[in-house]
């Protein structure tokens, strides 16, 4: 990575909220999927181990930011989720099916929609704003906060 991205990446990381760099970390799960089921397409099982392992790191820095938070039934709803996850891409590697990879990649993706859909609610409307503060159309919300790509 080129030290001007890699300065890019800190200062949107440190200027993100939460449920945006939580957002990323879904585009990352996706992509990491994503790329494995290309890569077991191509019969490439070095590629797929690697990107199949950093999906494994994803999930666990997920279920530990839930399982150290309070949120209740959600949290707990979302631990399991996680916790089948992580049992179904084992299936998925084992079986060396890239579709079974490319269906929890749109599980991920659904989940990832729901958290975007929150977050977007979260924006303060435009009459709460200050004047001087620029508002941002809906479109050009979901298209900075879906801008994070795995």
């Amino acid at each position: 990575m080129l030290p001007a991205e890699l300065a890019y990446r800190k200062t949107a990381v440190e200027s993100a909220s939460g449920l945006t760099l939580l957002l990323s970390l879904y585009d990352t799960l996706a992509g990491d999927i994503r790329r494995a089921a290309a890569a077991e397409r191509r019969n490439d099982i070095a590629a797929r181990c690697c990107e199949v392992n950093h999906a494994f790191m994803v999930i666990a820095f997920l279920e530990d930011r839930m399982r150290r938070g309070n949120g209740g039934d959600l949290a707990h709803h979302l631990v399991g989720f996680y916790s089948g996850l992580r049992r179904q891409l084992i299936m998925a590697q084992s079986k060396r099916f890239p579709e079974m990879l490319e269906n929890l990649m749109d599980s991920i993706l659904e989940i990832r929609k729901t958290w975007q859909q929150i977050e977007l609610r979260s924006i303060p409307s435009a009459e709460a704003m200050p004047a001087s503060t620029p508002t941002r159309s809906p479109a050009e919300r979901e298209r900075t906060s879906s801008s994070w790509s795995a």
